[in-house]
């Protein structure tokens, strides 16, 4: 069993450091409450076929974001209808998902946030050489191919058309899938086709291939930039195709939607940031082929894309392009640098009152203590107040007996070793009060020192009555 003083001790300690201790839990418990929880491991991510631009771009973030221990799932889907579906669908399990330019108007999607514009998707309108036309007004009465129904070609195709008062009442829309566009113009199945493919696509290589087969020139390439934000326009210059072959054999104007990559409003911002630095890296500077040619439409520099008109930028991926990777992550391993981040947002309140609490809680220590021993200087001043030369014998017991009582109790006082002074000086104090008040009873009284109220103050009489005489 622990000796008295020890728990004394012990119990002055919890009383002091008590509540210090409970008010830094109390701080640590409400900063938790706005820290974000460790990021996932593993992400997953709404592509498109195998094969595909989106599913090929998906693959290259994948290695970028394996150098920093986080697993990309790539999702096979039929195209970006699906991904819109998928992310809007918070039971899907995705969190990112590649969408062609113009297809947002398709769902009320409040909680996507973009990570910016990636490449350009054309949109190509192919035509029969024995049915030529220069606009869109002029497929009016005509049988004209618009995709897979419910696709972004579909979607944006439609819309174009109705733009230029063509409709199902107008015209014969026929919904069949990309790869047969060939064989149902070549067949005579259809005079024009819509199309939404990557220059490279096999599709569009046939389609230039083909000798009974145009490319259109979007001549009011400008106005449809204007009338539809999502759209900017584009130009194949003469031969850029196939210089070869001279394919296109003049200059021509199209229209293209831009690839936007997006990701729900609750994915950790650590991987919003991890993925807008493997945009950056991807797209920086576009892809090559095997003889260092640079594609179609791609130029140095020009993506991605930080302005979209369809989406808000995710504001980590804003940080990201304005000033680069968070600092931490220049220089931790980016587990260690989301830890810190994490821990850094709990230590600033923490230490903010955990400081004037290490310096208050020593002095409330030692205030407490000095307490205990001044307290004794309160009781032992009343007693000497009490007495006067006028006090009856009676008072002069009580009041020796009070001095009595009041040296027991601080003789079993529990105080540190480095307040021992102090208690020695209550002590003498103590010691002092009781000769100066038997001075007092020996001159007013003459009593002799055998009756001074027995017990500890007899010694003190005699010496004072010694004095006396």
């Amino acid at each position: 069993m622990k000796p008295k003083s020890q728990r004394g001790h012990i119990r002055e300690l919890l009383w002091t450091s008590g509540p210090a201790i409970l008010l830094l839990a109390l701080t640590f418990w409400v900063a938790s409450r706005f820290v974000a929880p460790a990021p996932p491991h593993t992400i997953v991510i709404a592509a498109a076929s195998k094969g595909s631009p989106y599913y090929r771009l998906a693959e290259q973030y994948r290695q970028f974001v394996a150098a920093s221990g986080v697993t990309l799932e790539i999702r096979e889907t039929s195209g970006s209808l699906e991904n819109l579906k998928l992310i809007t669908d918070k039971t899907s399990g995705v969190a990112l998902a590649f969408l062609q330019g113009g297809i947002a108007s398709m769902l009320d999607a409040p909680q996507l946030r973009s990570i910016g514009r990636l490449f350009y998707e054309p949109l190509w309108v192919f035509y029969r050489v024995d049915a030529p036309f220069s606009r869109l007004s002029d497929l009016a009465g005509k049988r004209v191919l618009v995709g897979p129904e419910g696709s972004g070609t579909n979607q944006l195709a439609t819309r174009l058309l109705a733009a230029n008062g063509v409709s199902a009442s107008s015209a014969t829309l026929i919904n069949m899938e990309l790869p047969d566009y060939v064989e149902a113009l070549e067949g005579g199945k259809a005079e024009a086709g819509f199309i939404v493919l990557a220059p490279e696509a096999k599709t569009i290589a046939r389609l230039f291939n083909s000798p009974r087969v145009r490319l259109m020139n979007f001549s009011q390439a400008d106005a449809y930039s204007q009338r539809f934000p999502f759209l900017s326009r584009v130009e194949l210059k003469q031969g850029v195709y196939d210089l070869a072959r001279n394919i296109p054999p003049v200059d021509t104007a199209l229209v293209a939607t831009m690839a936007a990559l997006v990701v729900r409003d609750d994915l950790h911002s650590a991987l919003v940031n991890l993925m807008t630095q493997a945009v950056i890296d991807v797209h920086a500077m576009p892809a090559l082929g095997p003889k260092g040619e640079a594609g179609v439409l791609g130029r140095v520099g020009q993506f991605p894309v930080t302005v979209d008109p369809e989406f808000p930028v995710a504001a980590d991926a804003a940080r990201v392009y304005k000033s680069g990777p968070p600092f931490l992550q220049r220089y931790l391993p980016f587990w260690l640098a989301t830890l810190a981040d994490r821990m850094i947002v709990l230590l600033v309140p923490i230490l903010g009152i955990g400081l004037p609490l290490v310096r208050f809680a020593p002095m409330l220590y030692t205030w407490r203590i000095r307490r205990r021993i001044f307290r004794w200087y309160g009781e032992l001043r009343k007693v000497e107040a009490a007495v006067t030369p006028e006090s009856s014998t009676e008072e002069f017991d009580r009041a020796f007996a009070e001095i009595d009582r009041i040296e027991t109790t601080v003789d079993g006082l529990s105080t540190p070793l480095g307040f021992s002074n102090q208690v020695y000086d209550l002590r003498e104090h103590i010691n002092l009060v009781r000769r100066r008040l038997a001075a007092i009873r020996v001159q007013k009284h003459q009593v002799e020192p055998k009756s001074a109220a027995a017990g500890s103050s007899a010694p003190e009489l005699v010496a004072v009555r010694q004095t006396a005489t």
